[in-house]
């Protein structure tokens, strides 16, 4: 089916790769309207064959997202306000995270509160060298709530996470890279550059065994290991017998380049 485009969420199709731009300057701050669109765009990304990996980045060169749009925050006059607010940011990047297909988030940027909660809800993320990162919602006396407490401590450790919540600190993209919160960083112009030449390289592999590859890393890191290896089994067994199985071993036995199906 066709990917559209918002006002705020703009999408455009390339060689099997989606790139997501959200485009609502001057910093790119997650309002309600900016969210609804993004899980609009992540229906329409999942149900589209045409698409077999996901960019996600910030419009201009200031930010990737610098959070939440604050003014929503102060708006906020009830618990069950805020509850509702957390809840929309929540199932929005749990789409992304679930999407079935790659999501690669190109930091170009400031990526802080609501923007790093949605980096970390991407599978891979590339960062400009002059990207700064946080979780800052301290400093105003709110904290996360669209996953960065839960997230974070997953990628960098739960000391680390402490420190960066409870501080609000920003820190560079060196740190960053060095805790493993992001795969790699670039200068900062070549920044959606390297993400689309990661998404290409892994859309021109086969469908089902990326697909059922990121169903096993996002079903097995939740469960015990002995249950995630059983989990993993099971799903190893429907790649081994796919189409795409098939013409990989014939087209590595005949030395030659398969041509995947996504079947």
């Amino acid at each position: 089916m066709p990917v559209t485009s918002g006002e705020c969420v703009k999408v455009a199709v390339e060689d099997r790769v989606a790139v997501v731009t959200i485009d609502h300057r001057p910093v790119n701050a997650l309002n309600r309207q900016t969210l609804e669109e993004l899980g609009a765009a992540a229906d329409a990304l999942a149900k589209d064959p045409a698409v077999k990996a996901v960019v996600i980045t910030g419009g201009g060169s200031l930010a990737f997202v610098a959070g939440a749009d604050i003014k929503e925050v102060g708006q906020m006059g009830s618990p069950k306000d805020a509850q509702e607010m957390a809840a929309l940011g929540h199932s929005v990047f749990l789409k992304l995270q679930r999407l079935g297909k790659p999501v690669i988030a190109a930091i170009n940027g400031v990526c802080l509160g609501g923007g790093l909660e949605l980096a970390m809800a991407c599978h891979i993320r590339i960062s400009g060298d002059r990207a700064r990162f946080g979780q800052p919602e301290v400093n105003i006396g709110i904290m996360p709530g669209w996953g960065g407490t839960q997230r974070l401590p997953r990628l960098i450790g739960k000391a680390k996470a402490t420190e960066w919540i409870l501080t609000g600190d920003m820190y560079g993209a060196s740190e960053a890279a060095r805790l493993g919160l992001v795969n790699l960083v670039v200068p900062q112009d070549q920044v959606l550059k390297a993400a689309k030449d990661l998404a290409r390289k892994i859309a021109a592999k086969a469908g089902v065994a990326i697909t059922q590859s990121l169903r096993a890393i996002e079903q097995g890191m939740d469960l015990p290991l002995e249950q995630g290896l059983a989990k993993e089994a099971e799903l190893f067994a429907a790649v081994a017998t796919s189409e795409d199985s098939k013409e990989g071993v014939k087209a590595f036995l005949e030395k030659r380049q398969p041509k995947f199906q996504d079947r």
